[in-house]
């Protein structure tokens, strides 16, 4: 499973790009305006400036013939854009016509197998359940995950599911399970999946055991 990083923060994206395990990022207007007035265009651009993988980036338009100029710029940005759909009969539409000139695309808002079927059919690249969003109402979004993994290896399908909305570090894991191609998941949230009681544990024990060798052997440590 790859690690793609939901956010707009380019110092979040440097550090974890650094650290080895993250391989595209998603982003969106509302992640980009916390971070200041900023131009949504310019910093999905230097995004991917810093990332060597797909980029994410959401077409904000309704319209069908607006989103689809919308989703044809943002791709000129970089070659690495991916460009974000919303799950609806425009947006399929607009996935249809983007697969056709070979441009990468991610299905965002999905809640159903049935929605992602259709995205699939439309030749999405990426389609994104949002498991945190239906564990706020009380449905199971990871089990909607593996629902989906398991319908398109029904059908041989190729495009990859995105676990997105993700909170906390037992959906990733419980992601990789069901089946996910990736999954993408807050700076915070991946700062967690590093660390664990029992490693931390053992890293302080072996620096006491060192620094005892040492004091006991000096230069010839």
């Amino acid at each position: 499973m790859r690690f793609f990083l939901d956010t707009a923060n380019l110092e979040e994206i440097r550090e974890a790009a650094a650290w080895g395990v993250v391989d595209g990022v998603t982003t969106n207007p509302s992640l980009v305006a916390k971070e200041g007035d900023l131009s949504f265009r310019e910093r999905v651009k230097a995004i991917a400036d810093i990332v060597d993988g797909p980029v994410s980036a959401e077409a904000v338009s309704l319209e069908g013939e607006a989103m689809l100029r919308e989703a044809r710029e943002l791709a000129l940005l970089s070659p690495h854009v991916v460009v974000k759909i919303p799950m609806t009969p425009e947006g399929m539409g607009v996935v249809r016509a983007l697969s056709r000139e070979g441009r990468a695309t991610n299905v965002t808002l999905v809640f159903s197998v049935n929605q992602a079927l259709l995205a699939a059919a439309a030749g999405a690249t990426y389609v994104s359940p949002f498991v945190g969003r239906l564990d706020d109402i009380g449905q199971d979004g990871m089990g909607l995950v593996g629902e989906i993994v398991s319908a398109f290896r029904a059908g041989a399908v190729t495009t990859r599911v995105l676990a997105a909305s993700v909170r906390h570090p037992r959906h990733v894991a419980e992601a990789a399970l069901a089946g996910a191609d990736v999954v993408t998941l807050p700076f915070k949230v991946l700062k967690q999946l590093f660390h664990h009681p029992l490693t931390e544990k053992g890293i302080a024990s072996f620096v006491a055991d060192w620094e005892i060798y040492r004091s006991r052997h000096g230069d010839r440590a």
